[in-house]
């Protein structure tokens, strides 16, 4: 089965990658740390779980199972189940996917499940190996390093979602496409994950900062409650990232109504113009025989006289609607957001004009 356990001993000796055997010793001793990282869960897995740890069959099944579960904290009594999220960063998607990491923590041991590979957890691993740091401050504190680890990841993707609403807030401006919508309500989709799997995590990192569990030593709180205040800022930002998709969904919406508009108008101006001209000629061109115009000399080229005179007034109508923007001077409404020095605190002259007072 897919496993890798580490031991620290009391005497503050790392074992790594122990066996079955001597992981049940470890775990019966009740001295030390023992750290078994169980990946890609399978029913052997979960027999191992519940024969040598006798864990609730309930929380293995949650182990087992690849479905999404929500955030939660268990007390068993003897070791508490928690179930947190991360970023799935090794999934090849273009909404963002989340992964999910069980946690059983008790006094001398700690187990960790999740189905995906998870950075954070190699991380501690690198760490552990290389000289058993996490470990030696026990079972709550390295609890706290992994899921410190795990929502520490979060924040890249966070920055990259940032990045990717710039550009599709800009390109729904400048130039909205199909392809600009299909990106917005991807990143839409995306934060709405994230905002499902952050929501109810906040309150389980509130509940372990708080003191309700007896296995969270006092001193291991407040690193808790770090990670509590990380998840409300990744939250807000988040939260910031869907009010500017919303808004970027908006503007391309409004876009493209302008386009639509913008391309009625000026079939309405050709319409408008041609329609008289269609009139005149229409009327010259039915051929009876009593009509006065034809034997005038100079009758063509009084028809062509009234329609460039129809065109001149016609355009002149539609540029002083301001249906025709051609020749007009635009206002520069964009301009640096730059003050006065003088009104700034600080600025030299102010503070030598108020010591002179």
């Amino acid at each position: 089965m897919p496993f890798k356990a580490y031991y620290l001993s009391p005497d503050g000796e790392l074992r790594c990658d122990i066996s079955e055997m001597e992981i049940k010793n470890a775990f019966e001793s009740k001295q030390g740390l023992l750290w078994v990282d169980v990946f890609e869960t399978t029913e052997e897995d979960a027999s191992f779980l519940v024969q040598t740890f006798d864990f609730h069959h309930l929380a293995v099944e949650d182990c087992l199972s690849t479905e999404t579960h929500a955030a939660k904290i268990d007390d068993f009594g003897d070791y508490l189940f928690i179930v947190v999220h991360g970023i799935n960063h090794i999934a090849e998607s273009e909404i963002v996917e989340t992964a999910e990491l069980a946690i059983f923590l008790g006094p001398h041991f700690i187990v960790s499940n999740h189905n995906y590979p998870l950075y954070s957890v190699e991380a501690i691993k690198r760490l552990v190996e290389e000289d058993g740091r996490p470990m030696k401050r026990g079972a709550d504190f390295f609890a706290y390093a992994l899921v410190d680890t795990l929502i520490d990841n979060i924040m890249p993707t966070i920055d990259k979602m940032s990045e990717v609403a710039e550009a599709v807030e800009e390109e729904v401006i400048r130039n909205p496409q199909q392809t600009t919508l299909e990106g917005v309500m991807k990143l839409k989709r995306s934060t709405l994950r994230i905002h499902r799997v952050i929501t109810p995590q906040r309150e389980v990192l509130n509940r372990l900062s708080r003191g309700e569990f007896p296995i969270i030593k006092s001193e291991a709180q407040i690193f808790y409650r770090d990670i509590y205040d990380h998840l409300v800022r990744i939250q807000d930002l988040n939260q910031s990232i869907r009010d500017r998709a919303d808004h970027a969904l908006s503007t391309y919406l409004s876009s493209v109504a302008n386009r639509q508009n913008e391309t009625m108008r000026v079939l309405s101006i050709v319409a408008t113009i041609f329609l008289p001209l269609t009139l005149l000629a229409g009327i010259y061109g039915m051929n009876f025989e009593n009509m006065p115009e034809l034997s005038w000399e100079w009758g063509y080229f009084a028809v062509l006289g009234i329609m460039g005179f129809v065109i001149l007034i016609l355009v002149w109508r539609f540029w002083a609607q301001n249906w025709i923007m051609w020749g007009r001077k635009r206002v520069k409404w964009i301009k640096p957001f730059a003050v006065e020095p003088k009104k700034l605190v600080g600025y030299i002259e102010r503070i030598a004009k108020q010591s002179l007072l």
